[in-house]
């Protein structure tokens, strides 16, 4: 069975060519790159799971209890934040690709607009900044973020 890929943000031609292709197999249709690469990489099961207890030096993320702390000392997150921070977080410690920390933290596909996630990389960047030689949130240029010790 042929698989007929078309990548454009006019909506109008990928209507056109959905109904137009109709009876000939599977039509994969999508609006840019990004939202093409999310459809077509997988997300890993890991990426799913949530550990119960997530630790980095003095920071402890109990998804449990639903709460964080800083060497014993509470930090308010919101929902948002605390499963941002959860999968900085859990090891392996690596970079998080958009995509891969998209899905993960917001259950859904990534479609190339990283607006919402660098806002919430930056309230949570924002609170960690509060603490005392707290860990923070790297970027890495075109590629996603990741969690480092303070420097």
């Amino acid at each position: 069975m042929p698989l007929v890929v078309c990548v454009t943000p006019d909506r109008e031609v990928r209507e056109s060519l959905v109904r137009r292709l109709d009876d000939l197999g599977a039509v994969l249709v999508c609006s840019d790159l990004g939202e093409l690469r999310a459809m077509l990489t997988q997300v890993d099961a890991a990426d799913q799971e949530t550990p119960p207890v997530v630790e980095f030096g003095g920071l402890v993320v109990d998804n449990v209890q639903h709460t964080v702390a800083w060497h014993g000392q509470p930090l308010e997150l919101t929902r948002l934040e605390h499963r941002l921070l959860t999968r900085l977080a859990s090891p392996p410690l690596t970079v998080w690709p958009y995509e891969r920390l998209f899905a993960a933290v917001w259950d859904s596909a990534y479609l190339g607009d990283t607006s919402i996630l660098h806002s919430a990389v930056k309230r949570l960047r924002s609170k960690l900044r509060a603490l005392d030689g707290g860990p923070v949130v790297e970027t890495v240029r075109g590629i996603g973020y990741r969690l480092a010790p303070a420097s």
